[in-house]
């Protein structure tokens, strides 16, 4: 089997965590990691694209053939979120500009991948990726949800496989749409 280089983003306007895996089968191996800081004394826009740059030169360096970002929550302060979005579109934008494939996941979904409980705190999510990957080297949290992150796409990957090769085709719905996908996939 060919390995599968995932790189998973935890997108933060100051710190956005990188953390790559490699997978074969049900085997995951600890890659690299790290941080892309911001300068917060910069406007936003140039935060922005030292982040750009960041996640460039990780794509460009270690090229991965699969990306996953978490999703954004949003909290109370709604400046604070609307940063968040700032920045993880940033985290979206490179690697589609890249041509690699991007899926999403929820904290609360990756949490639960990684933890198995939806509202595991940091410290357990760090325990649990050097659990299982012992050779991880992460000096911040943002860098280890990153790997928890890309631990959460190796796990739903194929359902995501899945999810493409039935989705519904433009104008046509629910059962019809199955049995049109499932005869190109024959094809």
């Amino acid at each position: 089997m060919t390995p599968i280089r995932i790189l998973g983003i935890d997108p933060g306007l100051r710190r956005t965590g990188w953390g790559l895996i490699s997978v074969v089968g049900a085997k995951l191996t600890y890659v690299d990691c790290g941080v892309v800081t911001s300068d917060g004394d910069l406007p936003l826009a140039l935060r922005l694209r030292e982040l750009h740059e960041g996640i460039t030169r990780v794509v460009a360096g270690f090229s991965p053939d699969e990306v996953a970002v978490e999703e954004t929550f949003v909290n109370k302060d709604a400046q604070a979120t609307l940063k968040l979005g700032h920045a993880r579109a940033i985290a979206l934008l490179v690697p589609a500009l890249a041509g690699l494939p991007v899926s999403e996941y929820a904290a609360n979904l990756v949490k639960k991948t990684v933890c198995g409980s939806g509202h595991a705190e940091k410290v357990q999510i760090q325990a649990m990726v050097k659990f299982l990957m012992p050779k991880a080297e992460f000096k911040t949290a943002d860098a280890a949800d990153a790997l928890a992150i890309a631990i959460t796409h190796a796990n739903h990957r194929g359902a995501h496989a899945l999810k493409k090769l039935h989705a519904p085709v433009a104008g046509v719905s629910g059962l019809a749409a199955a049995r049109i996908a499932a005869a190109l996939a024959k094809g």
